[in-house]
């Protein structure tokens, strides 16, 4: 592979619009990312990341770090909310569903003792009673100690309302991406195009085979504290690794085309309409779902490649997991003449 990319500036190009950069945060531990026109997406790797393609965002101002426990902890103290993982399920929600399996749980990651058939998430997902986001890994389990931990178990309403209550939103993701670019322009990922620079690891990902072989190089078997990895060229945390991150749009498994003239780039985009984003495998059930960003602590060389910032996944928008969270962003407000 080509060295990193070691360039401190962004190469892309400024959008004609006001730089608030200069002024106040409107939130504490927040960074400003300059609006701009990137190039989106990735034609080399996964399909649903096609094709590359141009799109303008303006700048708006991110949360520096994903969104911590003791931070959600906050929100929850102070309006009773109650994640989507600690509601028991209703039967007329999920046709069919066994009445023994509708109890409040999420989705854990469960290490196996041995190599497993990778074509079957069975093998490493179980759905456990008790996760959630105070219990990540099952009713006996506790978040105690991982304050500074991303939170966990959280659904997209779920952030979504942490969000609001903060004053916030949850970003698109062409903010998201353009984000994680860290202005680094075409550079596969958040910190240049080589995946172990001087064999530093630079997020929190899988090493070893996953899902059963774990060499923990980087210090951590699971989620790491926000800020423990380097900051990308925006001096943002943890872009990339240790937990997936939501977005707004919904997905769909492949990118629009180019824009044939650059007049016609689409600004701020906002992805497509909710009912093309339901699972074709699973026809009965009309669960919309919404695209993550940036990979996880599980993302691994052997499989799930995608500690990058053009990569992208679905997440129908009733399920939580040990593996997500998200981050906030904050517009500025567009003044009138």
């Amino acid at each position: 592979m080509s060295s990193p990319t070691t360039s401190s500036s962004p190469t892309l190009h400024p959008h004609p619009a006001a730089d608030p950069s200069a002024e106040a945060a409107p939130f504490p531990d927040m960074v400003w990312v300059p609006g701009g026109t990137f190039v989106m997406g990735s034609d080399k790797h996964y399909p649903e990341e096609r094709p590359q393609h141009r799109v303008t965002v303006d700048g708006f101002w991110m949360d520096r770090y994903p969104v911590s426990n003791e931070r959600f902890a906050r929100f929850v103290e102070a309006t009773g909310h109650q994640t989507f993982a600690e509601i028991p399920p209703k039967a007329e929600d999920y046709p069919g569903a066994l009445p023994e399996m509708l109890y409040a749980g999420s989705l854990v990651f469960v290490q196996p003792p041995g190599p497993v058939d990778l074509k079957d998430f069975t093998n490493w997902w179980k759905y456990v009673r008790g996760a959630d986001w105070r219990h990540p890994y099952g009713a006996d389990d506790s978040n105690a100690g991982l304050d500074r931990h991303p939170v966990v178990h959280v659904t997209f309403d779920d952030a979504e309302a942490c969000a609001r209550w903060e004053g916030k939103a949850i970003p698109t993701e062409a903010e998201w991406e353009l984000a994680a670019r860290g202005g680094l322009e075409g550079a596969a990922y958040a910190w240049g195009d080589e995946f172990l620079p001087n064999d530093k690891p630079m997020a929190n990902t899988w090493q070893g085979e996953f899902p059963w072989q774990h060499a923990s190089r980087d210090g951590f078997e699971r989620t790491s504290p926000v800020g423990a990895f380097p900051a990308n060229g925006y001096g943002l945390y943890d872009m990339i690794g240790n937990v997936w991150e939501w977005t707004t749009d919904w997905y769909v498994p492949r990118h629009a085309g180019d824009a044939a003239k650059a007049c016609c780039v689409p600004a701020n985009p906002r992805g497509p309409r909710l009912e093309e984003s339901y699972d074709p495998c699973q026809p009965a059930i009309k669960i919309p779902r919404k695209v993550l960003k940036g990979g996880s602590h599980l993302c691994a060389p052997n499989y799930c490649r995608r500690y990058r910032p053009a990569a992208r996944h679905p997440e129908p928008v009733d399920t939580s997991t040990s593996h997500v969270g998200f981050r906030c962003i904050v517009r500025p407000a567009v003044k009138k003449d």
